[in-house]
């Protein structure tokens, strides 16, 4: 062997110190891959349980048909908080059979409702302002007025008087608690609507 091709077989070959710089980076790099798929995997475990809090806290609905217009309209799309008192006022989503319906808190247990031969609704004698109305109607109503709403129930009515199907009617009555799956906080969808919804 010429002493050239033993000069350029040394100089190709790796000093100790680059060899255990190789080893360095190569370690350095495993620990890396490491780290990101610990940190993945923790990113997937948050995200789940962040779902499952949002989904418990927080469910969505779809409004369907047209007995909330104006306020809501069919197809819009609503997040509802599953917490906190239901006060007169709110909207609020619960199962009626095997239906999810939206509707608004007329009168809460213990008040007394009553509806005139036009459609305007009082609440322990006191004419209820209803500025979210497009016009007052008596709709389809069999029950006998006044009455006292019982106990852990809610009397609720439609923004759309004409053609909701509500506690005026013996067939639907009132929402007991156990019924209600949250209230109405914001609309999602359409994004032309986006917000917080009273």
């Amino acid at each position: 062997m010429t002493m050239s091709r033993e000069r350029e077989i040394s100089t190709r070959r790796p000093t100790s110190a680059q060899l255990e710089m190789e080893l360095r980076r190569r370690e350095l790099t495993l620990e890396a891959r490491k780290a990101i798929i610990k940190a993945v995997k923790t990113l997937i475990v948050f995200a789940a349980a962040a779902v499952l809090v949002v989904t418990l806290l927080f469910p969505t609905i779809q409004v369907q048909r047209g007995s909330m217009s104006p306020t809501l309209r069919d197809g819009e799309q609503l997040i509802l908080i599953t917490v906190g008192r239901i006060s007169r006022g709110d909207i609020i989503a619960f199962h009626l059979g095997n239906q999810t319906m939206v509707k608004r808190v007329i009168a809460t247990a213990g008040q007394w409702v009553d509806i005139d031969e036009v459609g305007n609704v009082y609440i322990d004698g006191t004419m209820l302002a209803e500025p979210y109305l497009s016009g007052h109607s008596i709709g389809e109503r069999d029950i006998e007025l006044p009455l006292q709403v019982p106990d852990n129930q809610f009397f609720v009515m439609g923004d759309n008087r004409a053609i909701s199907m509500d506690s005026r009617s013996r067939d639907f009555g009132m929402i007991h608690r156990d019924e209600i799956i949250g209230k109405n906080i914001f609309r999602i969808w359409p994004l032309t609507a986006i917000g917080f919804v009273k």
